[in-house]
Order: C-alpha cells, then structure tokens, then sequence
C-alpha cells in the first residue's frame, strides 16, 4: 500500500472548507508551476514526507469529536497513489472529506468523486490559456474535464480563481466566470493574491490597490454566486 507523502499540516482552520473546523493535510508533489504559487516548496515530487501519514492519523484520531473535517490540498493532491485510502481513513474517523485541486487528473477526480463531500477547484485562466499560467501545454483541456466531473457528480464545491493583475487580465477573469455559467457552475470566489510564500520577487511584491466594485459587479452578473475573497 503507497502511503500518502505529506508535506504539512493544518491543525486547524474555519477557511479551507465552508461551514466547517477543519485540518488540512498538505500532499506533496505537483505536475504544474504556477508562478504565483503560495506553497512552491510542494512543488516537487518524490520528496521525502515531511510527516508520516501514520503520524497524521494518530493527530486526527486526538481530535475526534472537535474536527468536521480533514481537506486535503497540496501541492497537487491528485498526484498521489496513497491519496484515495487516505480519503477513506479520514472517513473511517467520521470526518468529512474535501479536496482542493487544481484537476490535472481528470481521470482520478472521478474515481475519488463519490469518497468526497465538497471540492475546492481552483482555475487558473481561460481554459484555452492555462499552459502560460501553469507551464504545461494541454493543462487547459484537463482542468475543463475535471471541472465538466465536479459538475456532474453533485458533490458541494466551489471554482475559485486567485487573481494577480501582472498574469491575468480582468477580461479574463470575465470570460471564466461565463465559460463557468455556460457548463452550469453556480458558485465562483474571487481570490486575491497574497505575497506570502510565493517564490517569484516580482510577483510577490504586488500590492493588492482597492477593491473595483464595478468590475466585481460585471462578474456577479455573469454567475448565480459570487464571492471575493480578501487576502
């Protein structure tokens, strides 16, 4: 049995999935390079766990009864061949499962869709346009597959975008949001960048100016429920 390659936890948190007190596991490992990445130290694979999956579960069995929820994120969670008996294991606690993903593994979304109760998909751009965020070429066609999956499944779930004005445009950012209605996405979050952990200087050092309520507004219009979220 493959183990699931940790390379961090979260004790705690109300923010990483809706409505619920929540750890969050951080798997190690991820097919893409996003620039503006929080986490690049999850980036590479094959690295040794930071913690042992072992070590996980003995912390999670501890919190029993004061935890809803284990979400596990990444890094790229899909990645991973230890990351559907990890799913079950949490379930064998009688804690909710969620899944932050960015869907580069279309194919493996589907078989963990049914072991799931709510999805975190992050879209980096128009689905035409992904390999100049993530440095991969056919990332766009994955990410729509998965997202075609997550809509289908009826899994509880969000499509969220973090936005930094240097890599994409606010145009952009429209035609997501009417490429999401148009497959019948309900809900879309607005994420502003944040400095913190991303390892590029130049896009680090952006400041977040305040907030344009029209443009905010223009994509309201496009989709049933729209949030942004603050740093």
């Amino acid at each position: 049995m493959q183990l699931l390659q940790v390379g961090g936890l979260t004790p705690l948190t109300t923010t990483d999935y809706p409505g619920c007190l929540a750890a969050v596991v951080f798997c190690q490992g991820c097919p893409w390079s996003c620039g503006y990445c929080h986490n690049p130290h999850l980036q590479p694979v094959g690295q040794t766990s930071q913690l042992e999956w072992d070590r996980v579960l003995a912390f999670l069995k501890r919190r029993i009864g004061l935890l809803d929820a284990v979400v596990f994120s990444g890094g790229e969670p899909l990645l991973q061949a230890g990351l559907e008996q990890a799913i079950r294991d949490v379930r064998d606690l009688g804690f909710k499962a969620g899944l932050h993903t960015g869907g580069a593994y279309p194919s493996r979304l589907e078989r963990l869709l049914p072991l799931l109760d709510w999805v975190g998909m992050d879209l980096k751009a128009p689905f035409d346009d992904y390999a100049r965020i993530t440095g991969v070429p056919g990332s766009g066609a994955k990410a729509l597959a998965g997202a075609r999956l997550l809509l289908e499944s009826g899994v509880a779930h969000e499509f969220r975008t973090t936005f930094h004005p240097s890599l994409l445009e606010r145009a952009e950012v429209l035609q997501l949001a009417e490429a999401l209605a148009g497959l019948g996405a309900k809900r879309y979050v607005l994420q502003e960048f944040r400095g913190q952990g991303c390892a590029d200087p130049a896009l680090a050092a952006f400041s977040p100016s305040d907030p344009d309520r029209e443009w905010y507004g223009q994509v309201a219009l496009r989709i049933a429920e729209f949030t942004v979220r603050p740093v």
